[in-house]
């Protein structure tokens, strides 16, 4: 019993050792293989750490790229609105002196309209004193054509009124052809002109406005301007003549209105060269000169009122 006894624990010993070293090693190689899945968990890890941080920085730099961005809009929102706040600052200066440019427009049409008016009153003026001259000529004519007629046998007019507001008689009706002697039926023309303008100048508001009555003397363009020059101002010297002679009243009286002149071939009536347009360019024209100084006068007046009325206007501003 005592040998069965011992045989069978040395049989216990010997199989412990080998089930132990399976044991041991079965744990070092399940150590081993967590070793390495640490091992290979931290490589992966450190991998995935490595691309965390490389994507962190991308980030970063994405980030710092955007708040640069930011920035820059930010800055240009600033000077969009330092243009915006500059602008609206225009606007309103545009507001004020387009406000005030509309005042001045409205006080510009008064000073404008009182303008006109002046200028109306100084035109109407004017007006009279050209209707004054154009009114003595027409009385001289009435009377004339009152007392001989508005033409004589031939039905040639004795006496018209020209564009120019002058009265033209014909020459052929006071000188024969390249004569300054005066025919008969010229001095009962001038007979009549002397009479009809002794009775206007009678009219003190007539002569006050006055300064010269002017005979002048036209020829055609026939021969040399220094011979019909000649001959215009003989002819024109002729019927001032008569007339002081035809009425000696008119002379002592009011003598010193009457001029001659003589303008040659000069001033024609009709450009043409026929015989009908020579003839109408051979005449004595008689036009009234009116006195500078009336006329300036009225302008002065006018002149005198614009004047005190813009420094009334320069005072009230």
């Amino acid at each position: 019993m005592k040998i069965r006894r011992r045989y069978f624990r040395k049989n216990d010993t010997e199989n412990f050792w080998p089930a132990f070293t399976d044991l041991i090693s079965t744990i070092a190689l399940i150590l081993f293989f967590l070793m390495l899945l640490a091992y290979i968990q931290n490589i992966i890890s450190g991998r995935n750490l490595e691309f965390a941080k490389k994507q962190l920085i991308d980030t970063q730099k994405r980030l710092e790229e955007s708040n640069l961005e930011i920035s820059r809009a930010e800055k240009k929102l600033r000077l969009l609105r330092d243009k915006l706040d500059e602008v609206k600052a225009e606007v309103e200066e545009g507001e004020i002196a387009l406000k005030l440019s509309q005042e001045q427009i409205e006080e510009q049409k008064k000073i404008i309209a009182e303008s006109n008016r002046e200028l109306g009153q100084l035109r109407a003026k004017l007006q009279g004193i050209a209707v004054l001259r154009l009114d003595v000529l027409k009385k001289v004519k009435s009377s004339v054509e009152k007392q001989l007629g508005k033409t004589n046998d031939r039905g040639e007019e004795l006496v018209s009124i020209g564009d120019n507001g002058n009265i033209i008689i014909n020459e052929g009706l006071v000188f024969d052809y390249n004569s300054y002697k005066i025919k008969p039926e010229g001095k009962k023309i001038l007979d009549q002109l002397a009479r009809a303008f002794e009775k206007v100048l009678e009219d003190s508001s007539i002569r006050s406005n006055i300064d010269a009555i002017n005979i002048q003397g036209h020829t055609d363009d026939t021969g040399s301007s220094e011979y019909n020059r000649e001959l215009s101002a003989k002819r024109a010297t002729a019927v001032v003549n008569y007339l002081m002679k035809s009425n000696k009243k008119l002379e002592s009286k009011y003598g010193r209105y009457f001029v001659a002149s003589g303008y040659s071939e000069f001033r024609p009536i009709a450009l043409g060269n026929t015989d009908r347009d020579r003839a109408k360019n051979r005449r004595i024209e008689i036009s009234i000169i009116l006195k500078d100084s009336h006329i300036q006068n009225v302008i002065d007046d006018y002149l005198k009122e614009s004047q005190d009325f813009i420094n009334n206007q320069f005072n009230n501003n």
